[in-house]
């Protein structure tokens, strides 16, 4: 029996591949051409093409359409919500959206973690929710929503890509359950919040977070390795490294990395942080080869992440969330898959307990 499943394949998939040798692979197309260079929307219809049959040329109308129509659910924003941590809140309130299989109910999940974190993180900073704009882009109007202001077209560029980078990405831990729970036939959003539910695990889409924390408390180049030596003999988790996949690039930090880069060349990101973080990882990746000459860690998706969002003004405790909006295209491409041509998952168990014993 396989610890973890590793190595078992428990579907077959049209949607992504992920080689261990550094390769993502999209619907046949690889992660290096896509980001950068595709929009949400279009990676949307992408991951969508076959699995709805009234699925439009142009997604963009369509989404903005479901971004205000998602905004109406704000009205049970109340302070019960608001003492949760963001992502239980957008959970929360994607709760409430109905079931479904339709198109409608797949845009309307699209636009929830979008329409809904910027809401929350405003609403806990004592600001008011701003509405949707149609019109604009899905990664333009996210951060306008939750800035209140527009953003410029490098944060949007920068943004856009980071979506495109984390929306699928082979049996991951929050895409297995989400078909799973497809598999009952319960619904996308009942798949969705199954999603999130695993998502928000510091062991998932948890990660990015501690990274800022990590670059806090080092602080400055100097310090950074008696700081990872610390955190390693400690038996700490070095968060931003290693892979339970890749086993020598991910290549989507290789992308994030390259969209963190334009917007330095922007300006975007305060002085000296990029080189502050570069520095982090030289005397990471440096650490742990010496320690670990067996294994090959290197960077992932979480480091360069953490320094993309952060630099679009996503405070640290949102960074799940944003990973849900670009997620939620996997988990419902998915879920439309296991429905359309897959069985109730249902694995075995190996009982390992004490045999029946008979009464006293």
């Amino acid at each position: 029996m396989s610890d973890g499943l590793e190595g078992v394949v428990a579907a077959e998939t049209v949607l992504s591949e992920v080689d261990a040798a550094g390769r993502l692979v999209i619907r046949g197309f690889s992660l290096d051409d896509l980001a950068g260079r595709t929009a949400f929307e279009d990676l949307v219809h992408l991951l969508f093409e076959g699995f709805f049959p009234d699925l439009p040329a142009d997604l963009g109308p369509a989404l903005g359409a479901a971004r205000a129509q998602t905004f109406i659910q704000l009205q049970a924003l109340d302070t019960g919500l608001l003492d949760l941590s963001p992502i239980e809140a957008v959970r929360a309130l994607t709760a409430r959206l109905p079931d479904g299989d339709d198109l409608a109910t797949a845009l309307r999940l699209i636009a929830a973690p979008a329409v809904f974190t910027a809401a929350v993180v405003r609403a806990q900073a004592g600001e008011a929710p701003v509405r949707p704009d149609p019109t604009l882009c899905h990664a333009a109007d996210i951060l306008r929503m939750m800035r209140g202001r527009p953003a410029s077209g490098d944060e949007v560029e920068a943004l856009d890509t980071y979506l495109v980078t984390v929306s699928d990405h082979g049996l991951n831990a929050s895409t297995f359950a989400a078909r799973v729970i497809a598999s009952t036939r319960a619904g996308l959003t009942s798949a969705v919040l199954g999603g999130i539910g695993a998502l928000k695990g510091p062991l998932h889409g948890g990660a990015p977070g501690p990274v800022i924390e990590m670059l806090d408390e080092i602080g400055e180049p100097a310090n950074a390795r008696a700081w990872i030596e610390g955190a390693l003999a400690r038996g700490d988790r070095l968060m931003g490294f290693g892979h339970r996949v890749y086993r020598s690039r991910d290549p989507r930090a290789d992308a994030l990395k390259g969209a963190v880069r334009r917007l330095n060349e922007g300006a975007s990101i305060r002085p000296g942080r990029l080189a502050f973080a570069e520095a982090v990882e030289t005397a990471a990746l440096a650490i742990l080869k010496a320690r670990k000459p067996d294994r090959s860690l290197q960077t992932n998706v979480e480091f360069y992440t953490a320094l993309l969002l952060e630099a679009v003004e996503f405070p640290p405790a949102a960074f799940t969330c944003v990973f849900a909006m670009g997620r939620v295209a996997g988990w419902i491409a998915h879920s439309r898959e296991q429905v359309a041509g897959g069985r109730l998952i249902r694995p075995q168990s190996l009982y390992i307990g004490p045999q029946p014993r008979k009464a006293a």
